[in-house]
């Protein structure tokens, strides 16, 4: 079964997401630590830790400074943020600097559950209610350089217009067909056809960059 580190400060988070765990993956095997220093120490120690749950707001964190020491120290090693950080950009800079998820903890139980088998079925998780929410502020501020030019969105067909749109809220694969009443392969083809035609090299990289486009004026066409 999964072994999983779960580095938290706060002794009543780690046994809470302890419980989720053992609730929804029977025998699965949790480590414990409330700090950097011992999670790199940890990480090290066990060759064959599946999945790393790491705090972004605990002793020797320093923001995200602490997922880029624990990604160059460990990079083989899938890393997860949980945290009560709220703030998209965050969100995306974490999966931009080698996350593979962001688990907020106001989460329901159910939403942590089904983060957790995404994430470990191989899958990018974000929180798709924080991913969906834009400041109009920060819109006006974007850097142009990061926006998509209207000649590679209009290469786009409908369908795949569809799916980024979905994948720009948050969406997996998975939520995507059955949203889109399509075969989970189907989309995986779009994303694939999407990336190519944007000339981005990930789905975050076209997250990132679908993040200002009104999707409305282009399938209005």
């Amino acid at each position: 079964m999964y072994k999983i580190l779960i580095a938290d400060d706060h002794p009543l988070f780690r046994e809470a997401i302890t419980n989720v765990i053992r609730t929804s993956l029977p025998g699965c095997e949790t480590l414990e630590t409330e700090n950097l220093e011992n999670a790199l120490a940890l990480t090290l120690e066990h060759d064959d830790l599946d999945l790393i749950l790491l705090d972004l707001n605990m002793p020797g964190m320093h923001g995200l400074n602490g997922l880029i020491t624990l990604r160059n120290e460990a990079p083989t090693v899938p890393v997860v943020i949980v945290s009560a950080e709220e703030d998209k950009q965050i969100v995306l800079q974490a999966i931009t600097y080698g996350a593979v998820g962001f688990i907020t903890k106001s989460s329901p139980r159910a939403q942590m559950t089904e983060a957790l088998q995404q994430i470990l079925d191989g899958n990018v998780y974000l929180p798709s209610d924080i991913i969906r929410a834009s400041k109009p502020e920060s819109r006006r501020n974007r850097n142009d350089e990061s926006r998509i030019p209207v000649e590679l969105l209009s290469s786009l067909t409908r369908r795949q217009l569809l799916v980024l749109e979905r994948m720009a809220t948050g969406e997996s694969n998975k939520q995507i067909a059955y949203n889109l009443s399509i075969a989970e392969t189907t989309v995986k083809a779009h994303v694939s056809a999407i990336l190519r035609k944007l000339g981005v090299h990930n789905r975050i990289q076209a997250v990132l960059s679908a993040g200002n486009i009104d999707f409305a004026q282009y399938l209005r066409r």
